[in-house]
């Protein structure tokens, strides 16, 4: 626990002296060009990753980078709420679905309920990506490393036509006023692909 706090005090002394100027800026107000939707595996950085200072990207980060279907509802509803104050509030110019090599998530698609029964919140939420899993199924790969690629990827698309399903997203894109895209980080080369919609595949980013 005290590394924690170790941390704590290692920002304070060092890297918050370094970017003074910019915290102080960001005291009071916040205007992020992108809007960045990742996995919560501790081992993707937004920031790391895109090399942004605090105060470009908002985050939000859940269990397969999972965006639900718009819907109207009296419910708590954290992803979508957060989608809807960076797109109507801070109005964003970008908005990126990230996935990721070796997801926990998606490998948990393919197991069955027995397999999932301690986690019912996680097994329900997963249920969004439900067509991800049909699509693969439907491919029978018999390679594991495979379909684990395949499935990531095609949960990032899968994930950015469900922003298509909220009606003030669709009504910026269609008039080019925001930007759709996805990315999928392979961890262990730290390679950063983008989806190219005209091929329908992902590209490296060199």
């Amino acid at each position: 626990m005290e590394y924690l706090f170790d941390g704590v005090r290692e920002f304070s002394t060092r890297d918050f002296l370094e970017y003074k100027n910019l915290f102080k800026k960001l005291g009071r107000e916040q205007a992020p060009h992108t809007l960045f939707i990742g996995c919560s595996d501790s081992r993707i950085v937004p920031n790391l990753i895109t090399k942004t200072l605090p105060g470009e990207l908002f985050v939000i980060r859940n269990i397969a980078n999972i965006v639900p279907y718009y819907r109207q509802s009296e419910e708590y509803l954290a992803t979508t709420s957060a989608i809807e104050y960076a797109v109507k509030v801070l109005k964003v110019e970008n908005i990126l679905v990230c996935g990721h090599s070796n997801c926990g998530g998606c490998k948990a698609l393919f197991l069955d309920k027995e397999q999932t029964a301690e986690i019912p919140h996680t097994q329900k939420w997963l249920e969004l990506a439900s067509r991800v899993k049909q699509k693969i199924e439907s491919e029978a790969i018999t390679d594991e490393i495979e379909r684990e690629w395949k499935t990531e990827q095609l949960n990032v698309v899968e994930q950015m036509n469900h922003l298509i399903t909220y009606p003030y997203i669709k009504e910026k894109y269609r008039n080019k006023e925001i930007n759709i895209l996805g990315w999928y980080y392979h961890i262990e080369t730290g390679a950063v692909f983008n989806y190219q919609a005209e091929e329908k595949r992902f590209i490296k980013i060199n």
